[in-house]
């Protein structure tokens, strides 16, 4: 019998970079597969490739008539289509539609927490808030994957899911796409930037919002620029329309001021594996993460990693081995994490080819996509679970 899934997410974005995987290996499962999402800027190329897209306006802001609104749609939607198993991603999508998928009875539903929004950092009450809506969406959901091991834990602490109901499954990549002997060599790839072939040049990649840490990123650039003049900062995405994040403008505009032609916005792009090429550190300082996927990007390609000293990223870099790991909000921390790699070229190498046998070895994404269909349907159908 051929399981009928529903993918459903907030934003076409999470849709075109981080699901297709799944979706392929579920469709060569023989799985029947219909993704959700809000419309966007992605969907015409996504149906034209082959993939079943229906755009219902998912909020991600918290406007309660909206959601009212989305929950009405996909119910309606879930009851028409009558789906086996519903997997939902990304918060608010989530939990109104979990909410709208039980109400519809779909008799499987499974959550994927690519990071919960929730953190230590976070105001109390702001914490006790999301996981509270995190609990109430647990009563919703019969499988709960977590991208990190220690969301895993912090869900069964928290109340939000069972030992039983939770797994961490990790977060992969295309190992073919992401190896060094299929990209651009590092001087092309400079140069197609405009960037000297023998420039060191450090970048970052993430959507240009606060919580990726941009102001810190900027900041500490700012400060090497002076003891380092030849090096580049490359940075590489943009911002959603859906985007609630604090303004990054105007430090990136005081950073333009003082790094001129040193600071390179590449924009969105989809070569990343050339992006990467491009660079000899890659850093990413983020506030919150669940488990990065750039992180593990960079280290296929053989890149010694500077990131933040939080979960997820903490899972994948071995401080002092395949990288470093700083405190958040800290750009002077940064900075001098970032100086030592660019003051000893052989150590920061070294950390690179260590994160790339630690990538091959953990990341691979055909591995993860395998462990999440087999799960599902030995859950489906009452067999014995196998990686």
């Amino acid at each position: 019998m051929a399981i009928k899934v529903c993918q459903l997410c907030a934003v076409d974005f999470t849709l075109q970079h981080f699901l297709l995987p799944l979706i392929d290996g579920m469709r060569a499962a023989g799985w029947q597969v219909k993704s959700v999402c809000s419309d966007g800027e992605h969907i015409e190329a996504l149906r034209k490739n082959g993939y079943d897209v229906l755009t219902i306006p998912v909020a991600r802001s918290f406007n309660l008539f909206a959601h009212i609104i989305s929950l009405w749609q996909l119910f309606r939607f879930f009851r028409r289509e009558r789906f086996d198993v519903l997997h939902a991603h990304t918060p608010i999508a989530a939990l109104i539609g979990r909410l709208a998928g039980r109400l519809a009875g779909i008799p499987f539903i499974v959550y994927t927490a690519h990071g919960f929004y929730f953190h230590d950092k976070m105001p109390r009450w702001k914490y006790r808030l999301f996981v509270a809506l995190e609990r109430l969406g647990g009563y919703f959901t019969d499988l709960l994957f977590t991208q990190s091991s220690e969301d895993a834990e912090t869900a069964v602490i928290e109340g939000i899911a069972t030992r039983q109901n939770v797994l961490a499954i990790g977060n992969g990549v295309d190992a073919q796409r992401f190896d060094p002997q299929n990209a651009p060599d590092a001087a092309t790839a400079k140069q197609a930037l405009g960037i000297p072939a023998n420039a060191p040049v450090i970048g970052i990649i993430g959507r240009m919002v606060r919580e990726k840490g941009y102001s810190e990123f900027l900041q500490a650039a700012v400060t090497l620029s002076s003891e380092f003049p030849d090096v580049y900062f490359l940075q590489v995405g943009g911002r959603l329309v859906s985007d609630h994040d604090d303004n990054v403008d105007p430090v990136l505009e005081l950073a333009k001021a003082q790094l001129s032609k040193h600071l390179v916005l590449a924009g969105f792009r989809t070569d990343t594996p050339a992006m990467l090429a491009a660079m000899d550190i890659f850093c990413l300082p983020s506030y919150r993460e669940g488990m990065p996927r750039t992180i593990i990007e960079a280290m296929m390609m053989g890149k010694p990693v500077v990131a933040t000293h939080i979960r997820g990223a903490r899972e994948e870099v071995v401080d002092g081995v395949t990288g470093l790991l700083v405190p958040i909000r800290d750009p002077v921390a940064l900075a001098m994490a970032l100086r030592c790699c660019l003051a000893d070229s052989v150590k920061a190498f070294n950390m690179g080819q260590a994160g790339r046998r630690r990538a091959l070895e953990l990341y691979d994404e055909t591995n993860v996509v395998a462990l999440q269909i087999n799960i599902m349907r030995a859950r489906i159908f009452g067999l014995p679970e196998t990686a």
